[in-house]
């Protein structure tokens, strides 16, 4: 299950999991992409893909939504959490009520997905779970206070998850992304656009000055990474924080 996948990051995922052989079921809001993804990704793959409109932020749309899927596959195997961010600012554009939107959007999402798949995981000892972050988890920046707050989160409670189910043999991750060529980053370009910063192409420009490999990401990199996690050859790599940045963040570890 593979949530936000009917573009960018999460579609890029699930394709490459339906390439591996997997049974893969979309989760996304608007149905006019997510049943388009279904489709090519079917087409393409020949694999069982089903789509499941809903929004993640929402507790009883996630209840019904994994509801059906386990009743179409019989069971969630792999587990990929992902949303898309929050809207970019500063500390001074955003208040308490943002904050709680952002939460519920990246983390409180996560939370309940985990939890929805955690009895099943647990009694066939065996599950992966990867949990689908940002660069800014780690090495806030400045124009995204919403997700840096909400994300770091997500950081917190997949480590926590993944001690509390290595012994069930189910192994927990998270992946933070660095600049990847995708509808967000379009989007924060937009935004360093409209704010007066200068043209959209000077914010592509200034942001591959930042990256060691001169470079952003491309979406089926990071799928790549993503599907790996999910295999059996990673089964002993559990409660990390992989980045996938071109060298972006500059910490040790």
């Amino acid at each position: 299950m593979v949530t936000a996948s009917s573009r960018g990051l999460g579609r890029a995922i699930a394709l490459s999991l339906a390439r591996e052989g997997a049974e893969v079921a979309l989760c996304a809001r608007g149905k006019e992409s997510l049943f388009q993804a279904r489709d090519e990704i079917r087409s393409e793959t020949g694999r069982m893909v089903q789509a499941y409109p809903a929004d993640v932020a929402d507790a009883d749309q996630v209840s019904r939504m994994v509801a059906a899927v386990r009743e179409d596959f019989g069971a969630v195997d792999i587990l990929v959490c992902n949303a898309g961010g929050p809207p970019a600012g500063t500390i001074v554009d955003f208040g308490p009520q943002d904050y709680r939107k952002a939460v519920d959007l990246n983390l409180m999402s996560t939370i309940r997905l985990c939890y929805s798949v955690l009895p099943g995981m647990r009694a066939r000892k065996w599950g992966r779970i990867v949990a689908l972050t940002s660069v800014s988890a780690r090495q806030p920046l400045d124009n995204l206070v919403l997700s840096n707050t909400a994300r770091s989160g997500v950081l917190g409670f997949t480590k926590s998850l993944s001690n509390f189910l290595a012994p069930h043999g189910v192994t927990v991750n998270a992946v933070c992304p660095g600049y990847t060529r995708t509808e967000r980053v379009d989007e924060l370009a937009r935004d360093f656009e409209s704010r007066g910063s200068g043209p959209a192409e000077e914010y592509f420009r200034e942001i591959e000055k930042t990256i060691p490999l001169g470079r952003m990401g491309r979406p089926e990199e990071l799928a790549a990474t993503v599907t790996f996690l999910c295999s059996e050859p990673a089964g002993y790599i559990t409660g990390t924080a992989l980045s996938v940045d071109g060298g972006y963040i500059r910490a040790l570890y």
